[in-house]
């Protein structure tokens, strides 16, 4: 078989996915580290199989593709520094890494509160892509857009829930997209199977709100 450009890149990951495999088999590996990795394993896999499918040539899926393991990354330091992910650093971080935080166009609202380990690599996630859009798409592509990003902790009956809003305000409001991407993908169907997360997406006439909602442990 000849190699052809999008040949080679999917070759180097289905290599590195080996490594990984045999590494996971290793005796010495504890069951918490084996079953974290494999957890962490799969969301990859995920990740690369579904950027594969919203770009046709190999350059942008190679740069989507990057764009979304190094948020993995990011997030994946700060739970091996600290066992956990703080929200405001997740999202000052996430934020800071695109471009930096001017004046009163972003503004953070919430307490200090941490995740565990899996549930802040999923909600990292979900972050990275509303970064990602709010940049191509929203508030954060031009020069007027603000956001506001709000997060609170209700207790109840059932226990403590967390409730983040992330609401963006622009003149040219983003319309709802014609067909649902990756990014729309882990807002609904990987916060709900992995969280049990509701979301709530509102294309408000000033732009996009997200609501997510999801308990803690």
């Amino acid at each position: 078989m000849v190699n052809t450009p999008s040949t080679v890149p999917i070759a180097s990951l289905q290599a590195d996915n080996a490594r990984l495999r045999r590494l996971l088999d290793q005796r010495n590996l504890s069951g918490e580290f084996r079953y974290r990795l494999r957890r962490t394993v799969a969301l990859l896999r995920t990740i690369i199989r579904k950027s594969a499918a919203s770009r046709r040539d190999v350059d942008s899926y190679m740069g989507l593709l990057e764009d979304r393991l190094d948020a993995i990354v990011r997030v994946q330091s700060m739970v091996d520094e600290q066992d956990a992910v703080e929200i405001q650093k997740l999202l000052t971080e996430e934020l800071m890494h695109y471009r930096p935080l001017e004046g009163d166009r972003v503004k953070l609202f919430g307490p200090e509160l941490a995740l565990q380990p899996r549930m802040g690599q999923i909600f990292a996630l979900a972050v990275h892509e509303m970064t990602v859009n709010a940049i191509e798409h929203g508030a954060l592509g031009s020069d007027t857009g603000r956001l506001d990003i709000a997060w609170r902790v209700a207790s109840g009956g059932a226990g403590s829930r967390l409730i983040f809003v992330w609401k963006e305000h622009d003149a040219t409001a983003l319309a709802p997209p014609s067909h649902q991407g990756f990014g729309t993908e882990v807002l609904t169907r990987t916060l709900i199977s992995e969280l049990c997360a509701t979301t709530r997406l509102e294309f408000d006439p000033d732009g996009l709100r997200c609501t997510i909602e999801f308990a803690l442990p």
